[in-house]
């Protein structure tokens, strides 16, 4: 899939993708799946792919949005797939569905949002979400303490880590470990 050229926009690796998704496979069945900033959708698009029940791309740039809702309709016939174009903050304030089962969150890293975007958060999140966090290498974004990490890894320029919302021992009972 071509990648677009938009200010921030930093594909998550194919290698990162794979190991996010050997890590998420026993849980993705029909989940409800949230990835905002969304860029190229290829973290929510893949979801859907291993079998997410639905899942919604929140993309703020409209030309990424664009292109995210051209690929899903391609993609995905079945209606699985929402696009939405607009600010990640503002869904989470409005979003008033059934709460989500995963979140993908990797804001643009210059534009500073972590705190935000981690504090509204959980409120649309499941008791027992599953949340993935890509930050800039060395940086690991502060969270709840209701936030057990399951796994993490990084590369030169990224940190990626894996969290399950509820207690360590919940964590550790569901096949989890912390480390990559």
């Amino acid at each position: 899939m071509p990648v677009p050229d938009a200010p921030g926009l930093r594909p998550t690796s194919d290698r990162v993708r794979e190991t996010l998704f050997n890590w998420l496979q026993p849980v993705l069945p029909g989940a409800r799946v949230l990835d905002l900033f969304a860029g190229t959708g290829a973290l929510g698009l893949e979801a859907a792919s291993r079998g997410a029940a639905r899942v919604q791309l929140v993309e703020a740039d409209a030309r990424l949005a664009q292109t995210l809702a051209a690929t899903a309709a391609r993609l995905d016939p079945d209606g699985r797939v929402a696009v939405r174009q607009g600010d990640a903050l503002a869904f989470l304030r409005e979003d008033a569905g059934a709460p989500w089962d995963i979140a993908f969150v990797d804001p643009p890293f210059a534009a500073g949002l972590w705190p935000a975007v981690l504090a509204a958060l959980p409120a649309r999140l499941a008791a027992d979400a599953w949340l993935y966090l890509e930050s800039p290498a060395g940086h690991a974004p502060a969270l709840p303490s209701d936030w057990v990490l399951h796994r993490e890894g990084g590369t030169r320029d990224v940190r990626y880590a894996l969290y399950r919302r509820g207690t360590l021992a919940a964590s550790l009972d569901s096949g989890g470990s912390t480390t990559t």
